[in-house]
């Protein structure tokens, strides 16, 4: 038997790049912010944002606590981040809203 791709969420990048342009953080900055300087580089957050890359999980745990979501709302397309980001407490993401196509 083979093993099928495991789908990639379609929104993360978008999500990556609207993390990082709310904190007003270049991609250097992100790195630092992460926590991350000498694991990772601007070109690795380049890669990610342009949906060239998967992030690592503990990268994107580390984008998670940044903003102060959940990682559910990051990877998971039925979820919107919050208008305001960075979150405290801690933020589930919002539901999209589901449209019927008829």
């Amino acid at each position: 038997m083979g093993r099928s791709r495991i789908p990639r969420p379609a929104r993360l990048s978008e999500k990556l790049i609207q993390i990082r342009m709310t904190l007003q953080l270049s991609q250097n900055e992100m790195v630092q912010k992460m926590g991350l300087t000498g694991k990772l580089i601007r070109e690795d957050i380049s890669e990610f944002e342009r949906d060239r890359r998967i992030p690592p999980l503990q990268v994107l745990l580390e984008y998670a606590r940044a903003a102060g979501i959940y990682m559910d709302a990051l990877v998971d397309d039925e979820m919107d981040l919050p208008t305001e980001i960075p979150c405290s407490p801690k933020h589930e993401g919002i539901k999209r809203k589901t449209t019927r196509r008829g």
